[in-house]
């Protein structure tokens, strides 16, 4: 069955990087367009980032544009999140899900990893 496995979280200080890389299996990886997705404790999840099938097209989140990358190794079957200069408000559950289709639902999700940010 596919499953997607996020890891590299953890803590850090403010001002700190982190990476994050979700691993894909039972998926033809490179026929995904693959995002990255946060939820804090007591909000809503939203969208981090994303990145097509072939790394052409990336899209961010305002609020992390500038100081997160994303990136995909299509012979690893994983993507990766480079988070730098990080905030006390990037404290998220961190999860990443792949997408076939070209609409914004995603067909698959990780379980998602724990990022906190402390001064």
């Amino acid at each position: 069955q596919v499953q997607l496995v996020e890891s590299g979280g953890g803590l850090a200080q403010t001002g700190g990087s982190l990476r994050l890389s979700c691993a894909a299996s039972g998926l033809t990886f490179s026929s995904y367009h693959m995002g990255w997705f946060r939820q804090a404790p007591g909000k809503e999840r939203e969208f981090v980032g994303s990145i097509s099938r072939s790394s052409i097209s990336l899209y961010y989140a305002d609020s992390v544009k500038g100081r997160f990358t994303i990136s995909r190794d299509n012979a690893k079957n994983t993507v990766y999140l480079q988070m730098n200069s990080l905030k006390a408000e990037d404290t998220a559950v961190y999860y990443c899900a792949a997408r076939r289709g070209l609409g914004i639902s995603y067909d698959y999700w990780g379980q998602g990893t724990q990022v906190t940010v402390s001064s």
